[in-house]
């Protein structure tokens, strides 16, 4: 947002929004994007030569894409023809293609801007390919989804994507700033009121803007406690439905994973006050149990169920905490992926072998057919044992032994570790052992 004074010629019309009269006049002006408008930046060196290529600007509301639209058609010397794709159809497309067309046989380039572009159909987004393939427009679409997700593969391979960040402190910081000269006065707020009108903004400069407007003609100084019964506090950027949703369950996991029980703790706060469904998180973490932990705490699986069942009884607020202890919980637990790894490797293996019959020591034969063919002859119960393993051979006829779950030495699954070699020598000092007498052995699984 530009800081520039007025001019003897230029009107100040105060009945317009406070964030429209401080837009930027130039890409100078613009805070908090320097990584792509500086002029050794990516869309600084386009405007430096005097070349654009058709963009996709990806970023938060309020982080400036249409100031960035607008300012980059006035210093290319393009024409700006603005849209917005949840007002516009097929028909305002036709027409904008064919003033752009008009323009380039007089020698003047289009820079057409699609704000939420993301909204617009495959069809749609389909017939902006050929115009902007030959150069008949420049095409500048902004959206806050991910482009990756929303948008044709056909129109990204033909635009770069850009990626705007969230305005952090100093550039909002700036704003203030420059609010409070074009108001001419300082904001009626102490230091602690003003720092939480920033972190009230949430990254949103036109928001933050707004809040001012509700401010600035307050006359006794404000704190923090005041400031929040003057202004409405910003929702949460987060949206269930789409990347957000995905970028905080995987952030809230990744903590989990990496044993992190503070960041965990964080993501799940701030899931819980986007609105998400904490049974989706009951569930997301029940899974992180059995995928991440498994053997290594067995006790891990009965924590997340145990959460998810007490917030069905109890529900929300009070459920919550059950979910945050089982997020603790999972969180400073030992980690293994043996089992999740086993189970993939005999699936795979399953799926090799077909179907093999099981060896026949270990069938049942409740008819005597079953027993003249030979099931069940030579198995062993191995509770009946003297050291309660038999050693043999469970795997099919013709089928050699494979290992498919091997424990870590993490938690509880080091014992398992310990236990197993144990077993794997026994079972290589006695390899005859599957085919010992079955004379009490019960006949029945």
């Amino acid at each position: 947002m530009s800081g520039q004074p007025l001019s003897l010629f230029e009107m100040d019309d105060s009945s317009r929004p406070l964030a429209d009269r401080l837009r930027p006049r130039t890409l100078a002006d613009v805070v908090g994007q320097d990584h792509l408008l500086a002029a050794d930046a990516p869309i600084g060196r386009m405007v430096g030569a005097q070349r654009l290529v058709s963009m996709i600007l990806w970023g938060p509301p309020g982080c400036g894409k249409t100031t960035i639209a607008r300012l980059l058609a006035e210093q290319t010397d393009l024409a700006f023809e603005p849209l917005s794709a949840t007002f516009s159809g097929v028909a305002d497309l036709r027409k904008v293609f064919q003033a752009a067309k008009y323009r380039g046989e007089i020698g003047q380039g289009t820079l057409l801007f699609v704000d939420e572009i993301h909204r617009f159909n495959r069809a749609q987004q389909d017939s902006f390919l050929p115009y902007v393939e030959d150069g008949t427009i420049v095409l500048v679409g902004a959206t806050t989804e991910n482009p990756s997700f929303e948008l044709n593969g056909a129109l990204l391979s033909r635009c770069q994507v850009f990626v705007l960040k969230r305005l952090d402190e100093t550039a909002l910081e700036t704003l203030i700033g420059r609010a409070e000269e074009r108001i001419g006065a300082p904001l009626p707020l102490d230091v602690d009121a003003r720092q939480s009108l920033v972190a009230m903004a949430d990254g949103d400069g036109r928001y933050l803007l707004n809040m001012i407007e509700q401010i600035q003609n307050l006359t006794e100084p404000v704190d923090s406690a005041t400031l929040a019964a003057a202004v409405q506090k910003r929702a949460p950027l987060y949206d269930k439905a789409q990347e957000g949703h995905y970028n905080l369950i995987s952030a809230l996991h990744k903590s989990m994973r990496g044993s992190d029980p503070d960041a965990a703790l964080y993501w799940l706060a701030r899931m819980l006050d986007g609105g998400e469904d904490p049974l989706f998180i009951a569930r997301r973490i029940t899974r992180f149990a059995t995928e991440d932990i498994g053997m290594a705490d067995p006790n891990a699986i009965q924590q997340a169920l145990a959460a998810w069942d007490v917030y069905e009884r109890l529900g929300s607020p009070e459920g919550e905490l059950a979910i945050a202890q089982a997020v603790l919980y999972l969180a400073t637990a030992p980690k293994s992926i043996g089992v999740y790894r086993g189970f993939n490797r005999a699936h795979a293996a399953a799926k090799r072998t077909g179907s093999l019959m099981p060896p026949g020591h270990i069938l049942n034969a409740p008819t005597r057919l079953m027993k003249d063919l030979g099931y069940g002859k030579g198995y062993q119960y191995d509770p009946d044992t003297d050291t309660g393993f038999s050693g043999a051979d469970y795997f099919p006829d013709g089928m050699p032994r494979q290992t498919f779950y091997e424990p870590t030495a993490n938690g509880y699954e080091r014992a398992i570790t310990e236990r197993l070699q144990l077993w794997a020598q026994q079972r290589s000092a006695s390899p005859g052992a599957s085919t010992g007498d079955n004379s009490t052995t019960p006949e029945t699984d």
